[in-house]
C-alpha cells in the first residue's frame, strides 16, 4: 500500500464529474487500499477518489478510524435524501485548515457497488450522512464551497491562502 497526494483546490480535477468504474480487478483493489492508507494518514473520515487524481466514482469512508470499519463506495447513487436540513461545521482533505458551515439532508441513503462489485444500501443520518454526501460531491466535482455565497467563498478562498503561505 501506499500514501498518495492528495490534490487541493483549486486544482481542476476536483471540478470534473468522475467517471464509473467498469472493471473491478486488482488494479482497482491496489487503488481502493491506497486511498484508504491516505485517508487514514491524513485524519480524514472520507476520501473520494478525484482527491488523489483518479477521476473514477470511487469514495470511501470510515465513521470511526479508531476503530477501523471502511465503507467503499463504488458507482453511488443517492436513493432517497430527507428534506429536513441540518447546518454543521465539515471540513475536506483538499481543502486544508479550513471548517466550514454547510446545510445538508439530516438523512441519506446511497446505492453503491463494494469492492467486489456487489450492490448494497447504506443508510446513515447526521453527521455520517453529511460526510456520505460531501463525499459524493465529490464526484459530481462539487467541493463544499460550491454551496457558500460567492461572498463567503471569496473569504475562505482568502484564509485558504494564508493556511498554505503560514505551512510553507
Amino acid at each position: 500500500m501506499a500514501i498518495l497526494r492528495v490534490v487541493t483546490y483549486p486544482d481542476p480535477i476536483l471540478k470534473k464529474k468522475c467517471l464509473s468504474v467498469t472493471e473491478f480487478n486488482t488494479e482497482l483493489q491496489t487503488l481502493l487500499d491506497d486511498m484508504l492508507e491516505t485517508m487514514y494518514a491524513d485524519n480524514g473520515m472520507g476520501l473520494a477518489a478525484n482527491q488523489v487524481a483518479v477521476s473514477k466514482r470511487i469514495f470511501i469512508m470510515d465513521e470511526n478510524p479508531a476503530t477501523p470499519n471502511p465503507i467503499f463506495f463504488i458507482n453511488p447513487e443517492i436513493v432517497f435524501q430527507s428534506e429536513e436540513l441540518i447546518e454543521e461545521t465539515e471540513g475536506c482533505l483538499s481543502f486544508p485548515g479550513i471548517v466550514v458551515a454547510i446545510k445538508r439532508p439530516q438523512k441519506v441513503v446511497v446505492k453503491a457497488q463494494d469492492r467486489e462489485g456487489r450492490e448494497f444500501l447504506c443508510e446513515r443520518e447526521n453527521y455520517p450522512a453529511r460526510c456520505l454526501l460531501h463525499e459524493y460531491d465529490h464526484l459530481d466535482g462539487i467541493t463544499f464551497f460550491d454551496h457558500l455565497s460567492a461572498l463567503k467563498r471569496k473569504m475562505y478562498e482568502k484564509k485558504l491562502l494564508k493556511y498554505r503561505q503560514s505551512t510553507m
